[in-house]
């Protein structure tokens, strides 16, 4: 038979080249089977069903999370013809599929995150209670962006909002909500509070905020986080790695800021209480103050009183023992020589006595 002769290296080339043309990107769903990791990065398995058996290649940085086989999952890549290895599929994004292997992937990706302390709940930071800048984390033109905004700017107005325009679904969704958190997180002016949300949807819909390449954005954010993904009956593990979970993307603003009209009825109410207790305050200084100053005054006169009895007992005690007393009632007092005499003994005839009575002196002379 006529026809074009190819040696194997023109062969693949060729073939690859045609796979570029034709398909550049398939997407396969099947049953995950030899799944194993080499060297810590290159990543190997198989995707079958009762009659075929795929071949898929790929680095562990593509993985949403642990995966075992027997898993449903839906690989997203590039077919190609390895010179040396064969036929396989690059694999470009792989995220598990089925109700059954989704919510098996996420436990199973939950149990290791858990295990290394990404759900702790010492780990959860507070969030400002008026934040001043908001970095948001969803799809503009969500019905979740659109409740967000609405109740966030009947809330509480003035808030800056910084919007992340990301996928919030479907194979691009896990590295878009990463690379706008690493962006949020690169600012060297970073927003009071990083909200990442979306609004409800099956399992599949949800799958990108349990993709373990989120949950870890999201845990070493320096950015405290909110997270409201799908209904209140939905929890994601991206919802468990931030510091605050709300139910609905209604829910996180409602959690984001305060409610203005309850802040300014509550500062009507603490005005209010201000003023009475001041007024009370006052009320029970002054009583305070003329109770202090009856009891000083009270303190001064009787002390006062004190002192007049001190100085009346006194004066009568120095009355007592003054010498001029004892010489209104006829008592004498001798001297010779400027010396008092107390005894006859030591005087002579003829000594000069000075004599002083009450109303006088006197000499003397005595014989």
């Amino acid at each position: 038979m006529d026809g074009l002769i190819l040696s194997p290296s023109d062969f693949v080339g060729l073939l690859n080249q045609t796979l570029e043309i034709a398909y550049p990107l398939v997407e396969i769903e099947g049953e995950l089977s030899n799944f194993r990791v080499s060297k810590n990065r290159w990543v190997y398995f198989d995707l079958q069903d009762e009659l075929a058996s795929v071949k898929f290649f790929g680095t562990v940085y593509m993985l949403p999370g642990p995966l075992e086989d027997g898993m449903m999952v839906r690989a997203v890549g590039a077919p190609r013809l390895h010179p040396r290895f064969g036929f396989s599929v690059n694999v470009q994004s792989i995220t598990p599929a089925g109700q059954g292997s989704i919510k098996k992937a996420a436990d199973l990706l939950a149990a290791k995150l858990e295990a290394e302390g990404l759900f702790d709940p010492s780990r959860k930071r507070p969030l400002p209670a008026v934040p001043r800048t908001i970095g948001l984390v969803t799809a503009s033109n969500s019905a979740a962006y659109a409740d967000f905004i609405k109740i966030l700017g009947e809330r509480w107005g003035g808030v800056e909002i910084h919007l992340a325009d990301v996928y919030v679904q479907g194979a691009q969704a896990p590295a878009q909500i990463v690379r706008a958190i690493e962006r949020f997180n690169e600012l060297s002016s970073l927003v009071d509070v990083l909200v990442i949300t979306r609004g409800g949807g099956s399992a599949d819909d949800l799958a990108a905020f349990s993709d373990e390449r989120v949950v870890r954005a999201v845990a070493a954010s320096r950015i405290p986080t909110l997270v409201a993904v799908g209904h209140e009956v939905d929890t994601s593990l991206t919802e468990l790695a931030a510091d605050l979970r709300a139910s609905t993307p209604t829910n996180a603003a409602q959690l984001a800021v305060p409610n203005r009209s309850e802040v300014i009825a509550g500062l009507r109410v603490a005005r209010k209480s201000i003023r009475e207790l001041t007024l009370l305050q006052f009320e029970n200084n002054l009583r305070q103050t003329q109770s202090n100053r009856e009891y000083l005054t009270s303190q001064v006169n009787l002390l006062f009183k004190d002192k007049l009895n001190l100085i009346d007992s006194q004066s009568k005690l120095i009355a007592v023992f003054d010498p001029r007393s004892a010489l209104k009632r006829g008592y004498a007092i001798i001297s010779r020589a400027g010396k008092n005499i107390s005894s006859v003994k030591g005087l002579k005839t003829g000594d000069i006595l000075d004599v002083r009575l009450s109303d006088g002196k006197i000499g003397a002379k005595v014989q």
